[in-house]
């Protein structure tokens, strides 16, 4: 017994070194989340506890937790789908209380009906399951007026509104960005394996690189997902009422990105073709390349780190900048992605696209990486400088003379068709 007890300490111990660390991330990426819930669910229960006649307010907080378990960029959608679920539900257990009664049988055909309504009107998982809930409620809970759930679950669903879209909306540039800063670290870590492989001129190891290349396409993909999931967001929730110059800004940088991952993909491919000579001049430099989208990745929003890593990148790109005397396709090809790669993690890192041009023509030195706009925890609140009162009435009266102006021109074509109808119809008339 003793070793036995011994044996699954050993596994629990085990088991906690190796999990550890991943359930320290999840519960860390998760926190507010499940603070959002807790502070929406005990809210929701106070309000309908002292606004419905309700003795038990269960449904409110019920509610409230459902609708905001969900990714940030659902979570409006999840409660307007839960008022959806509860109104069919509601109805349902109405009708059914009315020709049925209770009992096992009306609940049956409740939940059944319910789920079969759900389905027509709204496919969606969290309807269908709130409307089978909410027609058990009603049925099982007959004494309950009904219009107490219906109060309750718009309690619920009021403040799980409240939270996710104006207290604490979704961050779609900080979401972006996360995404950029996981694409970029799988950039460096490819390109550090395939610098150390090159030094080591190791063919096998070089294979296996080359294999491993299509381990960015993960989070490449995952970048597209969460841009796509971004733009939904901006368009169903309060984020579009404010300024969405910095959603559209760092969408760019997100297609930017995106080329840099092609160019890194070139980069490896071809200097890993080189031969061993050349595999060892190259080594360096794509190591130090990694080394510049690893310092991007950890510290993505810092301007000053951009700067730094476009500086490092420029310095180690430089030497091979030029077109080379051999005029081997391959090497050519290498030189050639090389620039690529020092080209795109410029743009990405916000050099305006005129110094670029000017760093490639060897006209400027050092390019200056721009501030990136502060985006505030309120994304739904315009931040832009506020334009003076003149300026607005100018503006407006410009808006006003320009309709005025669209207006008379329709009214001048109007009348002259109907004049050429006139004519025309004279015409006919004549002859």
């Amino acid at each position: 017994m003793r070793r036995l007890v011994n044996a699954l300490m050993h596994a629990g111990q085990r088991w906690l070194t190796s999990e550890l660390p991943a359930v320290r991330d999840r519960l860390t990426e998760n926190f507010w989340p499940i603070v959002h819930a807790v502070v929406a669910g005990t809210v929701a229960w106070l309000v309908a506890k002292n606004l419905t006649a309700t003795r038990m307010p269960f449904f409110a907080p019920i509610a409230a937790v459902i609708a905001l378990n969900a990714s940030a960029s659902e979570r409006g959608a999840n409660a307007v789908r839960l008022l959806l679920g509860v109104v069919i539900g509601i109805l349902v257990g109405e009708l059914t209380i009315a020709l049925l009664g209770t009992g096992y049988r009306a609940l049956a055909f409740a939940i059944g009906l319910a789920m079969a309504l759900a389905i027509v009107v709204n496919f969606a998982r969290l309807v269908i399951g709130q409307a089978a809930v909410s027609a058990m409620l009603i049925v099982t809970f007959a004494e309950e007026a009904s219009l107490h759930r219906l109060a309750d679950a718009l309690i619920g669903a009021g403040v799980a509104l409240i939270i996710s879209q104006l207290l604490f909306p979704v961050r779609v540039v900080a979401i972006l960005r996360r995404a950029e800063a996981n694409a970029l670290a799988e950039m460096a870590r490819m390109l550090d394996d395939t610098g150390r492989a090159l030094a080591r001129d190791d063919d096998s190891s070089t294979e296996e690189t080359v294999d491993r290349l299509g381990g960015l396409s993960q989070p490449i993909a995952n970048l597209t997902q969460t841009r796509e999931s971004s733009r939904r967001t901006v368009r169903s929730s309060s984020i579009r009422l404010g300024d969405l110059e910095p959603i559209t800004r760092e969408d760019e940088h997100v297609d930017r990105l995106i080329y840099l991952g092609e160019s890194c993909l070139t980069l490896a491919r071809t200097t890993a073709a080189m031969s061993t000579e050349e595999r060892q001049r190259f080594a360096p430099m794509v190591r130090e390349i990694a080394e510049a989208l690893d310092m991007l990745a950890k510290d993505l929003n810092n301007q000053a780190t951009r700067q730094r890593a476009v500086d490092r990148a420029l310095e180690a790109a430089r030497p091979f900048g030029g077109r080379p005397t051999d005029d081997d396709p391959l090497t050519v090809s290498t030189h050639l992605a090389v620039m690529l790669v020092a080209t795109d993690i410029m743009l990405f890192a916000g050099i305006d696209p005129q110094e670029v041009r000017g760093v490639l023509e060897e006209d400027i030195d050092r390019p200056r990486v721009t501030r990136h706009t502060a985006v505030p925890w309120l994304p739904w609140v315009s931040w832009r400088p506020q334009v003076p009162v003149q300026e607005r009435v100018q503006k407006w009266r410009a808006r006003l003379a320009e309709f005025v102006s669209r207006e008379e021109d329709r009214q001048e074509e109007e009348a002259e068709r109907r004049e050429a109808e006139r004519r025309d119809h004279q015409q006919r008339n004549i002859q």
